[in-house]
């Protein structure tokens, strides 16, 4: 019985799949290496700060967007109330 070739040239399964978690661990240890090495943290108290402006700007936005659910409910409310006279 013939043996199938794979589109990837015929390598086995059992060496495809250690190829592709050898990729996985590398691509999770470079990653880490990158963040732990090449990334500029924030000091915590600008966290904390930038935080703060995070949580007010996303508690404004809401209630606009729940303001303008309002008015806009109003309006289809107005609109299909004049339609079905």
């Amino acid at each position: 019985m013939p043996v199938s070739k794979t589109v990837d040239g015929g390598s086995n399964p059992s060496t495809r799949a250690k190829e592709n978690s050898m990729k996985v661990i590398n691509y999770i240890s470079d990653s880490f290496s990158e963040l732990k090495n090449h990334v500029s943290w924030s000091s915590w108290p600008e966290v904390q700060r930038l935080t703060i402006v995070v949580a007010i700007f996303s508690v404004l936005f809401a209630l606009a967007t729940w303001g303008a659910d309002e008015v806009l409910i109003k309006v289809i409310e107005a609109f299909y109330s004049l339609i079905n006279r």
